[in-house]
């Protein structure tokens, strides 16, 4: 017994010191007792970590795709960021891909303000250095835990005679015009960079042109069309006329114009050396009957006739203005007119191109003496006795800004395509097609902030029930720029199937509804160069394979073949997310049933009124270095028919149909123009027109 219990107590002893043991390497300090003088412990320091240096790469994507950049440490410290690889738009993500690398070399952090106008490229680029940081050994949890956000200075007061809001086509077209009357203009924009959907618009631009139309020739469905619109039936139900009354004298007018037109051009034939035309009630009645929709509660829309006609007879005069600013516009004699998606009608013209418009427009507004400022938002109109005398703003750090105006302001803000829960709270045309998340062609600045600013004052709105769709653009993006496609006329919509499934003529509205009942949406758009409207017996001799070609299938854009059995084989590699795997015969098929139909000028299938761009597939797979391109394309939000409604002199109204004094509105913001569609071409048109107008009679206002 006396043995077991000394054993008991040896091991209980034992337990003992390993508990003190254990304490004491947990505080890294031996326990302190009576008897047992104090010591310091014996540590042996970890090796120091050698600083961090050299160049490391990192990726993140942005809108257009990857972001790759190169990221220098010296001794753990972040000191330079250089781009190796940056697919964003230039003109879009330029304030972005120069303050977010500096930013975030002089704050030493990986989480920085975004970019106005450039969310998506911001937040890749600071992605990419977090992955070179990453990818270097440094504390990125460290680095991401301290966020840099720009502070607001001060209140500044501000006071000019015009105040446009909006840095667009619209907003530089007033300020300009303004300017040159002699008012002092102040332009603010909300996002980092000038031009709004303007300078992401391609250069199409529908006017009324006799002169142009003279060199031109009239096609056989083209007459054919017109020949439909002489025998249009006033009473017939189909034209509206009992809800829409005052749009019959219109059709009056056209079938006078049609007539005198035939009769000044007797014995001559269509397709041979009868000559081009339009006139003011042929661009009416296509603005009219292209824009005329049902909505889903039943009733109708219709275009405006006076804002039509006022769009009608002032075209040409506001594209001879751009032209007279630096635009590069092609009118009159020798012009060669086109029919972009959507136009329903060859008169559409072409300048230069949004990535240069803009940076001119810019140029000769400030040689006018037009103060710009950009990231800064109008969040409120100043509302004094019934008039508008100015607009609350802020600036992108927050700062406040109140403007004072002597005449107004003109609302140039655009619509609200880039707001998809906007659209679809007013929605009464497309129904379950829309969600919250439905791509845009648009830049992220168009939120609707000009049409809210002006229901808060009291400003009627009309026509926010339709959202316009843009049939052809990125199936993953929703942008409209990494696709090729040619002329109306000339193109060749199929399904996944290889089959032709729309009049790719067609208002833009009538293709996005037929696109739409597709599989996930997607068509494919084959391409084979630009086709001749004016000549449609001349056929599409192909696309070489040069840089532009290069880079789409680079991008995985577009399938490219210089032969139609390479082409199909292509086609089993994804670009867009999508493989269709088209057979050699299912395109040989189809293009050469589509050209049976331009050799004849008659649609079959789908009554295509103006059918170009027959294809010579015997020259392009026996011609080197030549080939033939699809493009596959899905529909996205892309222009909002609905705004603020105005007069003819761009003046705001309220509900009762009153002027609101001192504010004027143009461009995308406005509503009443195109009803339910609109078409190809209109928009540039629109903007300037009444952005010119707006400008004048805002200057007059001192």
């Amino acid at each position: 017994m006396k043995k077991l219990l000394a054993a008991l107590l040896a091991l209980m002893m034992v337990f003992s010191l390993a508990a003190c043991a254990t304490a004491g390497n947990e505080a890294d300090v031996p326990e302190k007792t009576d008897d047992q003088p104090t010591q310091t412990p014996v540590q042996t320091p970890a090796p120091a970590a050698e600083p961090i240096n050299g160049v490391f790469e990192g990726t993140g994507y942005g809108m257009q795709g990857k972001i790759v950049v190169s990221l220098t440490v010296e001794n753990g410290k972040m000191t330079k960021i250089e781009f190796v690889e940056n697919n964003e738009t230039p003109n879009v993500a330029k304030v972005a891909n120069e303050r977010i690398p500096a930013q975030i070399i002089e704050h030493q952090t990986l989480v920085v303000d975004t970019v106005t106008g450039a969310t998506l490229a911001s937040y890749g680029i600071m992605n990419a250095v977090k992955d070179a940081a990453k990818n270097a050994g440094l504390d990125v949890e460290a680095l991401s835990a301290n966020p840099y956000h720009a502070q607001p200075g001060p209140d500044e007061s501000w006071t000019t005679d015009v105040l446009v809001m909006g840095g667009g086509g619209a907003g530089f077209a007033a300020a300009i015009n303004a300017a040159q009357q002699g008012a002092k203009v102040i332009l603010i924009e909300k996002g980092s960079v000038l031009g709004g959907n303007t300078m992401m618009a391609g250069a199409a631009y529908n006017a009324v042109d006799p002169e142009a139309q003279k060199g031109a020739i009239l096609s056989k469905a083209q007459k054919d069309t017109l020949d439909s619109y002489l025998a249009l039936d006033p009473k017939d139900p189909a034209l509206k006329f009992d809800q829409f009354p005052e749009w019959e004298e219109v059709l009056t007018q056209l079938k006078k114009d049609i007539n005198e037109f035939y009769a000044a051009n007797k014995g001559k034939t269509a397709g041979v050396d009868m000559p081009g035309f339009d006139s003011i009630a042929l661009h009416m009645w296509h603005i009219y009957t292209g824009g005329l929709r049902q909505l889903t509660d039943g009733s109708w829309i219709a275009s405006d006739i006076d804002l039509a006609r006022a769009l009608a007879e002032n075209a040409l005069d506001s594209f001879k203005w751009m032209d007279s600013v630096g635009l590069n516009c092609a009118y009159g004699e020798g012009a060669r007119l086109s029919t972009v998606l959507g136009a329903m009608w060859p008169r559409t013209h072409s300048f230069m191109s949004g990535a240069e418009r803009i940076p001119q427009l810019e140029k000769v507004a400030r040689e006018v003496g037009v103060e710009i400022y950009t990231e800064t938002r109008g969040t409120e109109l100043i509302v004094e006795n019934g008039k508008v005398v100015g607009a609350k703003a802020e600036k992108a750090d927050g700062t406040k800004i109140t403007i004072k105006t002597n005449n107004g302001v003109v609302l140039a803000t655009g619509g609200y395509c880039a707001n998809p829960a906007m659209v679809k709270q007013y929605d009464k045309y497309w129904g379950d097609d829309l969600s919250d998340r439905t791509l845009s062609t648009n830049m992220g600045t168009n939120e609707g902030d000009g049409i809210l600013m002006a229901m808060a004052i009291g400003a009627d709105v009309t026509g926010l029930e339709v959202a316009q769709m843009m049939p052809s653009s990125s199936p993953v993006k929703g942008t409209m720029t990494d696709g090729i496609w040619g002329d109306a006329s000339a193109q060749i919509w199929i399904d996944g199937k290889g089959n032709r499934f729309v009049n790719e003529y067609a208002e833009r509205d009538v293709l996005a509804k037929a696109s739409l009942k597709l599989e996930n949406g997607i068509f494919y758009i084959i391409y084979a160069g630009f086709g001749d409207p004016n000549d449609p017996t001349a056929k599409l001799k192909g696309t070489d394979y040069n840089e532009r070609v290069a880079a789409m299938v680079e991008g995985g854009h577009i399938w490219y073949g210089e032969t139609l059995a390479e082409l199909a084989e292509a086609t089993k590699s994804p670009k867009a997310g999508v493989a269709p795997a088209f057979t050699e015969e299912a395109l040989r098929n189809v293009i050469e049933k589509y050209n049976s139909y331009v050799e004849k000028q008659h649609d079959d299938d789908f009554g295509k009124e103006v059918i170009t761009g027959a294809i010579d597939l015997e020259y392009i797979e026996s011609t080197p270095g030549v080939g033939i391109c699809i493009s596959p394309r899905k529909s996205s939000l892309h222009h909002t028919m609905g705004g603020v409604r105005i007069d003819t002199e761009t003046h705001v109204l309220d509900k009762n149909g009153n002027i609101i004094e001192g504010l004027w509105a143009a461009g995308e913001v406005t509503g009443g123009i195109h009803a339910g569609n609109r078409l190809g071409g209109n928009a540039i048109a629109d903007i300037f027109t009444f952005g010119r107008i707006a400008g004048l009679n805002a200057a007059a206002k001192r």
